[in-house]
Formats: C-alpha cells, sequence, structure tokens
C-alpha cells in the first residue's frame, strides 16, 4: 500500500472563538500521524511561531490535549507527547465504527433519494480532487459526505458525539495517500447504491469497512515508522 505521510504544517486562519480548537487538531493530528512522537516536547513559542498564532491558544489546546490523555505537563519541562499504543488505535476506531453503525441502520431506513443524490454529488466532487490530488478537497469531501450521510439519520445527538470522537482520525494524513483516496470513492459509490436498494445490512458492511480500513492502515503507518520499536 501506499505509504501515508506527515501533516503537512499551515498556517491557521485568525478566528479566535475556534483557534485553540484548530491548534488542538493540528496537534492531535500530528501525535495521531505519529509526526510527533512520544516523548517529544511541544514547545509554545516554537509551536505558536509555527502556525502563526500566539502562545495563547497553543496554551489552551495543550490542556485540551492533557485531558484526552495525549500530553502530560511535566514540572520546569513543559508538555511532552504521551506514548500512543495498537490497543488505543483499536478503542479509538471501535467506538467511531459502533456508532456509525448505528447511524447508518438509521440512514438506510429514513434517507430520502434528494439525499442520496447529495451523497452521490459528493463523491463525484471527492473523485475529482482524487484525480487532481488536490488533498485538502480530499479532507473536505469525506468530510462532507459522513456530515450529510449522519445529518440524513435525523439523530443529531448521536452524530455529534460521533463527529467529536472522529478529531482523533487524523484526514489530512489518509487524504495524502492517492490509494486511500481510490478506496474511499469506490466504498462511497457502493455505500450509495446500497442506500438506493434500502439495503440496511450492506450500508452498515460497507460503513463498518471504512472505520476498519483506517484503523488498518494507521496501525502499519505507526508500526512502520517504529514507533513501536
Amino acid at each position: 500500500m501506499t505509504s501515508l505521510g506527515a501533516p503537512a504544517v499551515r498556517r491557521l486562519p485568525l478566528r479566535r472563538a475556534q483557534l485553540s480548537d484548530e491548534v488542538a487538531g493540528h496537534l492531535r493530528a500530528s501525535i495521531m500521524s505519529g509526526a510527533l512522537r512520544p516523548g517529544t516536547y511541544i514547545r509554545l513559542d516554537e509551536t505558536a511561531a509555527k502556525l502563526g498564532v500566539s502562545a495563547t491558544p497553543v496554551r489552551e489546546a495543550l490542556l485540551k490535549l492533557r485531558g484526552e490523555g495525549m500530553v502530560q505537563l511535566e514540572p520546569h519541562r513543559g508538555h511532552v507527547v504521551l506514548p500512543l499504543s495498537r490497543q488505543d488505535i483499536d478503542d479509538i476506531f471501535w467506538v467511531q465504527a459502533t456508532i456509525a453503525k448505528e447511524l447508518a441502520a438509521t440512514a438506510a431506513q429514513n434517507i430520502t433519494d434528494d439525499e442520496i443524490a447529495e451523497l452521490e454529488r459528493i463523491t463525484d466532487g471527492m473523485a475529482a480532487a482524487v484525480a487532481a490530488g488536490d488533498t485538502e478537497a480530499i479532507a473536505a469531501g469525506e468530510f462532507a459526505f459522513h456530515r450529510a450521510f449522519n445529518h440524513a439519520t435525523g439523530r443529531i445527538k448521536l452524530a455529534w458525539f460521533l463527529l467529536h470522537a472522529a478529531r482523533y482520525m487524523p484526514l489530512m494524513v489518509y487524504a495524502a495517500d492517492p490509494e486511500w483516496g481510490a478506496t474511499a470513492v469506490a466504498n462511497h459509490r457502493e455505500l450509495v447504491a446500497a442506500l438506493r436498494r434500502r439495503d440496511t445490512a450492506a450500508v452498515v458492511e460497507h460503513t463498518n469497512w471504512q472505520f476498519f480500513d483506517g484503523a488498518r492502515r494507521l496501525i502499519e503507518k505507526l508500526d512502520g515508522s517504529g514507533i513501536w520499536d
């Protein structure tokens, strides 16, 4: 399989209300992808300069990540990245898959023809992005597909829990892998076809496969990086 690369560093837009969440998202993805390895110290000023923000949102982001058990504050030394195990990856994707399968079963029964057409339109756009190698558009398409799919269930509270669990999926890392992009598009097309047939079992199966595949790819990438040696 094509190896997954490290997420590209982007200067974050200055939206004050969301800035600490964006910084936390960047750091979380870097930890999950192995770009920030266990034992690495995250320096406030260095991280702020790299992301083009002040130290305050970086400090707030690190506080969020401490609450998630991803970093630890060591007195007089700063925040250090904590170990990430294979079991951690399995657990994260199990939670996502468990919620997603419940939503998928509901979507198969409740989704309208117009909503299915919207999923098809998003998939077409994502296929074009994969062909063009536009990683940001690929990531945006993947997010838009699942947002529209989950919205069709009408189970907004459950979809909210899945959205928060999905924060641990380093989407830009997946989007940088052309093989993953092509596979994701093919799975989306099969999922849409199953929705048109109102085939609940197939919809759930295709949904579960996405998370199984995501966990496998991430574990293979981290294993190959030597993070667990």
